[in-house]
């Protein structure tokens, strides 16, 4: 489900963000039973509409990409609901399973990940992302973050074959990313997709699904 306005109740305090409405910005809810349990930002760089949320920080790194015509997905904002994340502990990577599908869709070539010292090693093995920038200061949070990137291209094959869950279809990707079609569509899709994980990792309790 895309939201249009920032979360709120239940996931943290609210940050007031122009760029939660930029036009190049899609800001998604997954719904468990009907609750939201986890919500991220994507922002792509898209024709006239280049920003992103990293550009404050890493605009060294990141601007002679965008000049020479990359399309980039940046993910931010990735917040989960305390509760819901104990007892789903495979929300994370339903939840990041929309930036991944970003990819796909807009036919990115590189994904980004600002993130804290402490959480490299789950990029670098959840999809392979390198560190590119170590932790600089970042506004409006209070640890610095370091900058990871991924070549979509070189790591997708791979990532599809170790980890099926990641792969989709064009009508799910339109009905996510397809500014027309996102707006009517319910969340029954996103809560889906987080049944589906929850149910998968209830029968391999001993054995998680992404894999050793």
């Amino acid at each position: 489900m895309r939201l249009r306005r920032p979360i709120t109740s239940g996931l943290g305090r609210r940050f007031f963000d122009p760029v939660d409405d930029a036009k190049n910005t899609w800001i998604f809810g997954v719904y468990i039973d009907g609750e939201l349990a986890s919500s991220i930002r994507l922002s792509v760089t898209t024709a006239g509409c280049t920003d992103l949320p990293a550009l404050q920080v890493f605009s060294d790194i990141l601007a002679p990409e965008i000049k020479r015509g990359k399309v980039i997905v940046d993910p931010t904002r990735f917040v989960a609901d305390r509760l819901s994340s104990r007892r789903y502990v495979e929300l994370p990577y339903v939840t990041l399973r929309l930036p991944w599908l970003a990819m796909e869709y807009f036919n990115a070539e590189l994904m980004l990940a600002a993130v804290r010292a402490e959480h490299q090693a789950f990029y670098e093995r959840l999809w392979g992302h390198q560190v590119v920038c170590p932790p600089r200061p970042y506004p409006s949070l209070e640890k610095p973050i370091s900058l990871m990137t991924l070549e979509y291209n070189a790591v997708r094959d791979e990532v599809h074959k170790r980890l099926p869950f990641f792969r989709s279809t064009d009508w799910e990707r339109r009905q996510l990313f397809g500014r027309k079609s996102v707006d009517g569509l319910p969340h029954a899709l996103a809560e889906a997709q987080a049944h589906q994980i929850a149910v998968c990792g209830a029968r391999h309790r001993e054995k998680s699904i992404l894999g050793p």
